[in-house]
């Protein structure tokens, strides 16, 4: 099964990856980063590996693991 690991204090806070994960599998955490934004977080499940959260994401924060 893959997985996706966000690099929680470096994401902006854009949410590309929560709108385009085909599974629904990324959320906007509750508690803010380094940078004062909510962070998106990879909330388990069953990743695919399609990687289309790392395709769309303008910072490069998320690794996708497959």
């Amino acid at each position: 099964m893959a997985k996706i690991k966000i690099n929680k204090d470096r994401c902006k806070g854009c949410y590309l990856c929560v709108a385009n994960c085909p599974n629904g599998l990324i959320k906007i955490a509750g508690e803010l980063n380094a940078k004062g934004v909510k962070p998106a977080v990879f909330t388990g499940g069953k990743c695919t590996g399609c990687a289309m959260c790392a395709l769309v994401c303008p910072d490069c924060v998320i690794t996708v693991y497959k």
